[in-house]
């Protein structure tokens, strides 16, 4: 009835209705806050931001110079990945003054190298110890040698962290990692560089003990570090128990193969 005779009423009140501010955000996101998206989101901190001033040191440029020059000129942008690699070597990791630099010396937008940073785990987006333990705990380091499981507890027991967390002293930094292409030597661990197989929970302590110490030593202390691979004793990926196969002679196709006419000989016989 109202409407009827205010006919103007209802749309006037339609039209404020539509000027009134709204909430911007969904009901089901209305939550508390979780910062879940490290891997491509940076954050300012007072390690990392882009008021600290980042330079490759003088020995790295005549590396820059030496990879630019693998590159036609107007493709030199697809150095980023070795770039951003050396800075992070020099650094300690991919800080976004580091990147930035990179962005700069290649005269690409400094977008297009965060992409590249954020989209592969080995750049490091946040400081790492000295050493920086990655063990593999995927399926074949799980059910190789004593299991992968018995590594993450000897090394949880030996340095005192879990993973994804650093020493006090700055020296280790220890996370999970998926394979690491060494599942015949499993379970294994990647040590910055080098690889170490075969482990025990005897073997990963005695090397990380190792590693602390060679860190700590004075100058004219010698502290031996085992070699990279296989802590077991054995060269490379060979059976411990020897050699199970491949003991007949040699295959050769010419003493293996049939002789030019053999089938003729077949052809000419009757069938039976």
């Amino acid at each position: 009835m109202a409407s009827k005779l205010f006919p103007a009423v209802p749309r006037v009140g339609r039209q404020l209705t539509r000027q009134l501010p709204r909430a911007q955000f969904r009901p089901f996101s209305a939550g508390p806050q979780r910062f879940s998206d490290t891997l491509h989101v940076h954050r300012n901190t007072p390690e990392n931001n882009p008021a600290l001033p980042f330079q490759f040191s003088e020995q790295n440029n005549q590396l820059i110079e030496e990879i630019l020059a693998r590159y036609p000129p107007q493709y030199k942008k697809a150095a980023v990945m070795p770039l951003l690699d050396l800075g992070q070597r020099q650094h300690g990791y991919t800080s976004i003054s580091v990147m930035n630099e990179v962005a700069r010396i290649l005269e690409m937008p400094p977008m297009r190298v965060y992409e590249v940073a954020t989209f592969y785990t080995m750049y490091n987006r946040d400081p790492v110890g000295k050493y920086f333990v990655q063990l593999c705990t995927t399926t074949p380091c799980q059910l190789g040698g004593c299991g992968s499981d018995k590594i993450v507890q000897a090394i949880t027991e030996h340095l005192g962290i879990t993973p994804g967390h650093t020493t006090k002293d700055g020296l280790f930094t220890f996370i999970e990692v998926e394979c690491l292409g060494a599942c015949v030597n499993a379970p294994m661990v990647q040590i910055n560089d080098d690889y170490y197989e075969d482990l025990t929970p005897e073997s990963i302590k005695s090397l990380l003990t190792a590693l602390k110490e060679s860190a700590t030593a004075t100058s004219g202390s010698q502290v031996k570090v085992p070699a990279p691979g296989p802590l077991s004793g054995r060269d490379t990926c060979e059976n411990s128990a020897g050699l199970t196969s491949l003991k007949e002679i040699v295959w050769d196709p010419a003493t293996m193969m049939r002789k030019d006419g053999a089938l003729d000989g077949e052809a000419a016989q009757p069938a039976q």
